[in-house]
């Protein structure tokens, strides 16, 4: 009678034949893995190691323990258990090494979509948490953001520079005129009276505020409906400058609320480019920020309110319900992210205000994602020299609303 157990690792075959002859049963190993070992003298160790095996094996007289276990010989588990005692002493005493026994047995891991390293292979990115306020563990939105601009200069080898888009407001000194004004910015006169809502007719006044665009163009505030065609075509502007220039991915990377600049826009009369303005209570807006709600900085742009208790990492919260629109992060700490406002996001409320969260640390949240009123949707940022503080001074909350007024301004 013979039985042949064959047990298959990593693709090496060990064949164990049991053979019964007279008196003793003889176990013939025949090793196919020896070809396995480096150089001859290793295996010259193996085929001695095999036939003292053998040699001992026949020696050993079993006709007394077969009659005794006579029905444990017919359990096909024995000679499975007996072939894994024999295979595993003839892998210690063929290869004593740790690191060589280890590749058999462990399996290949799956490093696909992986990002890091290790000595063992690669595994994948466990999700960013964040500490809040020394109590609370939260999951938060690396700040990671690639645009077709980004993603260009990273093509070619190039490092990509943020440009200097933001919107800036100036203060009318004694002697500016309208054109020694559009020089100092290197703009048109008609971008200064346009953005402004003035004329040709108008008279500046010492101290009045001004809005400054950073190129010659209009503003478009971003209504429900609207796409990039039609708002090209409306400021008779190129569709490519307008992707470019506001970091655009595409026609659905615009919302509602979105304050786009169109370079080298003519604005058509009439037209109101401003938004509508909805009228809300005073109640319908939470402060952002937890309590005391302390204003850092008064009204500016855009209808924007400064809140800050002079710490980073603050939770940020939803001062009404809504859906969250848009989420822009960014791993660049140069001023001019996302002109000037740093990692931020906005929310689109029931009533269609729409209100902006600039200078953050992290983001709790994805577009999308429905928000309850005082829900934690961020982290305060803004700490000069961080990742996404954009523009900043220190550590605070640039709260935006666009549609409605500002309720924290006084």
């Amino acid at each position: 009678m013979v039985i042949v157990a064959r047990k298959r690792i990593k693709g090496v075959g060990l064949p164990l034949k049991f053979e019964r002859e007279s008196d003793s049963l003889i176990f013939v190993v025949v090793d196919n893995c020896l070809d396995r070992l480096p150089g001859s003298a290793m295996l010259e160790v193996g085929m001695n190691t095999l036939g003292w095996l053998r040699d001992k094996v026949k020696n050993i007289k079993i006709k007394g323990l077969m009659a005794k276990h006579k029905g444990s010989f017919k359990d096909p588990f024995f000679y499975l258990g007996l072939s894994a005692v024999i295979l595993y002493s003839l892998l210690a005493l063929l290869i004593p090494s740790n690191e060589a026994i280890m590749p058999l047995f462990v399996e290949e891991q799956d490093t696909i979509g992986s990002a890091f390293v290790t000595s063992m292979g690669k595994i994948k990115e466990s999700p960013d948490l964040s500490i809040i306020q020394k109590n609370s563990l939260a999951a938060v939105s690396p700040p990671l953001m690639v645009t077709p601009q980004v993603l260009g200069a990273l093509a070619s080898g190039e490092t990509y520079e943020w440009k200097d888009k933001e919107i800036a407001e100036y203060i009318v000194q004694p002697g500016d005129n309208l054109s020694s004004i559009a020089d100092k910015f290197n703009i048109s006169t008609e971008t200064i009276l346009g953005t402004n809502n003035l004329n040709k007719s108008s008279l500046l006044q010492i101290g009045q505020k001004l809005v400054i665009l950073p190129i010659s163009g209009v503003i478009h505030h971003v209504g429900k409906g609207d796409t990039i065609s039609q708002i090209s075509a409306t400021y008779k502007a190129k569709a490519d400058d307008i992707f470019a220039f506001n970091d655009l991915s595409g026609e659905g990377d615009i919302y509602v609320g979105d304050i786009l600049i169109i370079p080298n826009g003519v604005m058509p009369p009439p037209i109101v480019y401003a938004p509508k303005i909805v009228s809300i209570a005073n109640s319908y807006f939470i402060c952002p920020i937890g309590q005391p709600c302390r204003v850092t900085q008064g009204l500016h742009w855009y209808n924007a309110i400064d809140f800050s208790h002079g710490k980073c990492g603050e939770p940020i919260y939803a001062a009404a319900a809504g859906e969250v629109q848009k989420v822009k992060l960014t791993n660049s700490t140069s001023r001019l992210a996302f002109a000037g406002a740093g990692n931020h996001l906005t929310i689109l409320h029931p009533n269609g205000v729409v209100t902006f969260y600039g200078h953050l640390q992290a983001t709790l949240v994805n577009p999308g994602d429905y928000v309850s009123q005082g829900q934690m949707i961020a982290t305060m940022g803004g700490q000069p020299g961080t990742p996404g503080a954009g523009k900043s001074t220190g550590c605070h909350l640039h709260f935006g609303v666009t549609g409605a007024r500002n309720p924290f301004a006084k």
